[in-house]
């Protein structure tokens, strides 16, 4: 995976700027760690009402999904995965405390906290845009 800043690049889709950011925790269900991290990352948008409308979650089991996942490389769980319409904003593991969630949803939100140009990825997040 490379990081790079999107901005410089022509082409680089910007998000609208009233889109949701997508937050994605890609997760298995032999994971311990997963289950029980599952509740505090439904409960996000209840349990932090100031995200609520800027932001859309989205739990995917990365073996039941495993076909539109594809070649995205998943090590650690939870991962996170976060994007702005087509434009990333995170992706990586993230430790399954709930104000490490909350502290990197509302950077994410600011802007990119890792720009990323990963064809993966970009797979990923389309995806996942289209099962809304």
């Amino acid at each position: 995976m490379t990081a790079v800043d999107s901005a410089s690049r022509p082409g680089t889709p910007t998000p609208a700027p009233n889109a949701p950011l997508l937050v994605a925790c890609l997760c298995a269900e032999w994971c311990g760690t997963c289950r029980d991290y599952r509740a505090l990352f439904d409960n996000l948008l209840r349990d932090e009402p100031a995200l609520a409308g800027r932001v859309r979650l989205a739990w995917v089991d990365i073996e039941d999904e495993a076909d539109e996942i594809g070649a995205l490389d998943v090590e650690d769980f939870p991962t996170l995965l976060m994007a702005q319409g087509t434009q990333l904003r995170f992706f990586g593991p993230l430790l399954p405390q709930r104000q490490t969630l909350v502290q990197t949803v509302q950077h994410a939100l600011a802007g990119p906290l890792m720009p990323l140009d990963d064809p993966a990825l970009h797979h990923v997040v389309r995806y996942l845009a289209a099962r809304a």
